[in-house]
């Protein structure tokens, strides 16, 4: 018995490794395929935002300059007093709520950072704060985010930068 339960743990491990093995292996992959659209991205002074609703938070979603990888994205929060976000409207649990219906898309934002932070209570982050003079849609459907196999969660932030693998692992993965 003892013998049959050390062979299905090795087997399952094996299985285990090989599916982590080919979810990175096809992670890197796609990721180097963004990465090099991302280069070819027109300079300019303007920002590339990802929209990311977790449901009863208050924080915008992902900021990065044209050209620059998603790594070093920031999740930031909005000032709004110039101009609203392009969803604000009505939020649930009004029947017409429109909150949070831009989740995932992709756009082009002009304006700054303004130097200050904001505390967003729901996530429990302290994040910087974006003054926006304008948006301008994208991509409604750009994909992942930072990586294919990432898992969203409605219940917390699990969306990072730090969830993709990094450039050595990715190089390994692929050269094999």
């Amino acid at each position: 018995m003892k013998e049959d339960t050390g062979k299905i743990l090795a087997v399952l491990a094996t299985l285990l490794c090989l599916t982590q093995c080919n979810t990175l292996k096809s992670d890197c992959q796609a990721i180097g395929e963004r990465e090099a659209q991302i280069a070819a991205e027109k300079p300019g002074d303007y920002y590339i935002g990802r929209r990311y609703v977790v449901p009863y938070t208050r924080f915008w979603g992902y900021l990065r300059r044209p050209g620059q990888s998603w790594r070093t994205a920031k999740l930031v929060m909005m000032d709004e007093h110039t101009i609203h976000q392009p969803d604000r409207g009505p939020e649930p649990p009004l029947k017409n709520a429109v909150f949070g219906t831009d989740d995932n898309v992709e756009y082009a934002i002009t304006g700054a950072f303004t130097g200050k932070s904001a505390y967003e209570p729901s996530s429990n982050l302290v994040l910087p704060l974006f003054k926006a003079t304008s948006y301008k849609v994208l991509n409604r459907q750009p994909g992942f985010l930072f990586k294919p196999s990432e898992k969203r969660s409605d219940d917390y932030v699990t969306l990072d930068p730090r969830i993709m693998p990094q450039p050595g692992a990715c190089q390994q993965a692929l050269a094999q």
